[in-house]
Parts: C-alpha cells; structure tokens; sequence
C-alpha cells in the first residue's frame, strides 16, 4: 500500500509509465470491454453499447471514474465485417444477449470472393464508431493515455465473419487458394484504409488494436496460423508502424498456446501491450513477450458467477503474479467484462488491485 503523504499517479500516468518503460507506482486498472456491462450499469440497454455512441461514450466515462479504471474510449463488436461487406446482423435484445448476432453472411457463393465490394465510410458500424470516436477525440481525461484507436488485425477475422466461420474453416483445408484470395483482398482495403484514418484521426493519443478470437487453437492448427493468420497480422502491423503509431494492443482470444511463437514475431510497436486470456499463464506471456507490456488474464466467468471473496482471491494471485512481470503489467479480465457481472465482484476486483498492486 501507498505511504502516508506520497503523491500518487493518475491511472493516465501509470500506463504512460509502463510505454515508457518505467514502473508505475501501483498496476494500473484496465478492465477489457467493459461496455456491456458500463450500459447496464447506467440503465441504459446492451443494444444501446453498439448503436448509442453518445450515450455509451459518456456511461463508459462516467463508469471508468466510479470504478478508478483506466479508461480507453472503445467502440467496436467481435462480429465486424459481416455487416459492414452486405450482410445482416441482429441487435442484441434478449437477456442473454452480450452482442450483435450475424443473421446473413455476405459471400453466400465461392464465386462472390471475386466480386467483394468495399464498404462504405458510414457501412454497417462504421457510421456508428465514427460518431464515438467525434465525441472521444474532443478531450483526454487524467484516467486516459489513449483517446482513440485504429485497428489493423490482419483479415482472418474479418474473413471468417464475411463467410461465416464453418465455411472458412473448410476452405483452410480444401480451398486454400480460395481463402488466401480472400484474406489478400481484405488485407489490401485494411492497409488503405489505415492512411485515410492516419488524415482524420493523426497520431497523437491513438492506440493500435489488433485481436485473435477466429484463430484459436481450439479452431485452427499453428501451422494453419503460420499460413493464414501470421503474414497478414504482421503486414497490417507494420503498416501502423511506418504511419506512425508506436503502440498496439493486441487481444490474444483464448487458446492460443501453440500459437504464441508466432504471434511473437509480429512487430507490435515498442511497447506493445499483450493482453491474454485465462487460457494463457501470465508468465507464459511474459517470457514470449520479453519487451511489451503484458495484460490480462482473469477469466471473466468468475466475475459473473463467483463469490466476492472469490472474485477477490482470484484477482490477488493474479497482480502477485504480474507484478514479477518485467516488461510492466496491466491488470485485467481475459475477454469482455461480462454485462451483468454482480457490480459487487466487480468492486472486489477493483479492490484487490489497489490493496496488493502497489510497487
């Protein structure tokens, strides 16, 4: 704990610390995706987290303060690129709904891989996260080191959702021309769209993003990684780089042990920021990740279904472990904060960072 009479640092700063490669005084607070569960917690609806950019943008704000987390304003939803490219998606609006729901993939044909049809600027979410990132870009609180974000994941994701996942997959064994057709065409309107971003948004505050939920190893095999996720991830990285941008975050979704060599070798800016899963022990991370920052891995479920006391213990073993990390640590859930986690378990997360995660 913090001395009686030291000055203490903003969340901003303890993050600003670790890019800079000096150690904050206490693990800083930065809960992934936390906005299903910032709309519940403001009366506002799960749907409104992907079609209400001003109403989310201000609850997730005003949520980050009560909760003393960092806060990275982050509009975005795991299914992009089905609607955006001439699908259908569905709202969430059941009670167990967490996300839009792809109803009708875009490339129904093999054929229409060669008729792909960029999207629009306003297309699907984008008309929506625009607006978000317009009200984000406006001001940069004490609890934000970023203010904005500019993904460059690689298609494979993208891929996945424009075919539907089943039938990507298939085509990684028995149309693998077909696939890297695809993930080509998608990798090029990515990298060109990353300079027209780089003209509205600048450089400055900006947070590259990049994730991995398709490629797990409970889908696919390193070596399919190695072929089909691998050259496309480190493209788009190295794009953001030659832009500009120093920093990436990337969200690595999952299995994804036998995967880690490879995500390794993608230059994800000095420093990069790791986050993993529950899957992946945090000193796994570290040893592959020597010189990046490294986030994660409580699992999610045990702050939906566990105890407070449980919720606690957990999240204590975890900042023990992360403060060994050398490259700096970041403490938080493996994937998306649950919408209706108990707000008590999420406080006793909160709780254990600021009672063990002081330097």
């Amino acid at each position: 704990m913090v001395s009686k009479g030291t000055e203490v640092m903003t969340e901003r700063q303890r993050v600003e610390a670790l890019l800079n490669r000096r150690k904050p005084d206490r693990i800083p607070i930065g809960p992934f995706a936390p906005n299903g569960f910032t709309a519940l917690y403001h009366n506002l609806s799960i749907r409104d987290a992907y079609t209400n950019p001003e109403g989310i943008y201000y609850a997730l704000r005003k949520t980050c303060q009560d909760f003393g987390w960092v806060f990275f304003p982050w509009m975005a939803y795991a299914s992009l690129g089905a609607w955006e490219f001439g699908g259908e998606v569905r709202m969430p609006s059941g009670r167990y709904d967490q996300a839009p729901v792809v109803t009708r993939h875009p490339l129904e044909k093999d054929e229409d891989v060669y008729n792909l049809k960029w999207p629009g600027p306003d297309s699907g979410f984008f008309g929506v996260s625009r607006k978000f990132n317009e009200l984000a870009r406006r001001e940069r609180l004490d609890n934000e080191p970023f203010n904005s974000s500019i993904a460059a994941g690689g298609a494979f994701s993208l891929a996945c959702q424009i075919v539907g996942l089943d039938r990507f997959l298939k085509w990684l064994i028995k149309k693998p021309g077909l696939a890297h057709d695809l993930l080509h065409q998608l990798s090029e309107w990515n990298l060109t769209g990353l300079s027209k971003q780089k003209d509205v948004l600048g450089t400055e505050g900006v947070l590259g993003f990049c994730g991995g939920a398709t490629s797990t190893n409970d889908l696919i095999s390193p070596k399919q990684f190695e072929e089909f996720v691998l050259p496309y991830t480190r493209e788009g990285q190295a794009r953001l780089r030659a832009l500009g941008y120093k920093h990436t975050y990337v969200h690595i979704c999952g299995e994804h042990n036998r995967n880690l060599p490879y995500w390794a070798q993608v230059d994800f800016g000095d420093p990069g920021i790791i986050g993993v899963g529950h899957e992946v022990n945090l000193q796994t991370a570290a040893e592959y990740f020597p010189k990046h920052i490294i986030t994660g891995n409580l699992d999610p479920a045990i702050v939906q279904t566990g105890t407070p006391q449980e919720v606690y213990e957990q999240t204590r073993k975890i900042v023990e472990a992360g403060k060994k990390i050398q490259g700096g640590y970041i403490f938080s859930t493996g994937c998306d904060l649950p919408p209706r986690a108990p707000v008590e378990n999420v406080r006793m997360m909160t709780k254990a960072v600021n009672d063990f995660g002081w330097y």
